[in-house]
């Protein structure tokens, strides 16, 4: 069997708390009392013990008055605060009497038989009577099933009821006339917190370098040939000033002899139009 952990006040939390009794926090108190972090954590602490345990501080220290503490119900003691600090405490567990009373966080730490006392003692109108949040918590625990039937059929042999007792359900009858409701009860095992960490070995990470090297190969982008920037290709570029002077040039380029003779033409035909 697996050997479970000592608690103590760091390793606390609103869940494990409920699997202590009054005597185990004065003894964490105490232990936790050498360490020097318990002044700055005190009220984180606090917190924690206080949602399962009723916590009083005592500033009287007077015989009538831890009497009646211990008469409720309480177990007293003296805890230390700091070097030069001690206070004596009152401090008993908190019960759960009412289905308001349960919790997420206890309702593991609640047996099958306590379970049905509690949902005995705030009865009255059956399982759908309950809040959907309350059904929601309990079962989050336990694995819950009704039925409705005849009283004189209820406990047939071989029947629902008695296939349930024999599978280790606690079961509650709330009578409704000549009809009774069952509602059965079992605990459901308390999930294991496994905390899993991932490693690589060398070897691991030797095979996966080389395929990141071949993605990263394989993802890179072919090599294309750039002739756009090539010195041949200079003259092809696009050139504003180009643009300006050349393409929207109106001269041409001739042989002045042929513009010579042309403008004689151009006189000759002139003259005979006066």
């Amino acid at each position: 069997m697996k050997k479970e952990k000592t608690l103590t006040l760091k390793t606390l939390n609103k869940s494990n708390i409920w699997d202590l009794q009054e005597n185990d926090i004065f003894r964490m108190w105490e232990t936790a009392g050498k360490d020097a972090d318990l002044k700055d954590n005190m009220h984180h602490y606090l917190d924690i013990i206080r949602s399962a345990f009723n916590v009083e501080e005592i500033k009287f220290d007077k015989i009538e008055i831890t009497k009646k503490y211990e008469r409720c119900g309480y177990k007293i003691g003296t805890v230390r605060i700091n070097e030069d600090k001690k206070a004596k405490w009152a401090i008993k567990k908190r019960p759960i009497l009412r289905v308001t009373d349960l919790t997420y966080e206890n309702i593991h730490h609640v047996s099958a038989t306590k379970l049905i006392e509690v949902l005995n003692r705030n009865f009255g109108g059956g399982w759908e009577s309950l809040p959907q949040s309350i059904q929601d918590i309990i079962e989050s625990g336990f694995d819950v099933s009704t039925t409705t039937l005849p009283q004189d059929r209820l406990h047939k042999p071989g029947g629902l009821y008695e296939k349930k007792i024999n599978d280790g359900y606690e079961v509650l009858e709330i009578p409704k006339g000549t009809w009774v409701e069952a509602i059965f009860a079992k605990e459901k095992p308390e999930p294991e917190k496994i905390h899993m960490k991932f490693e690589t070995s060398g070897e691991e990470e030797k095979k996966e370098e080389p395929e990141n090297e071949e993605k990263e190969e394989t993802d890179e982008a072919p090599e294309t040939s750039d002739h756009y920037n090539d010195p041949d290709n200079e003259e092809d570029e696009f050139d504003d000033d180009k643009l300006t002077e050349e393409s929207y040039r109106t001269t041409y380029d001739a042989n002045p002899e042929d513009l010579n003779i042309e403008a004689e033409d151009i006189a000759d035909d002139d003259s005979g139009n006066y």
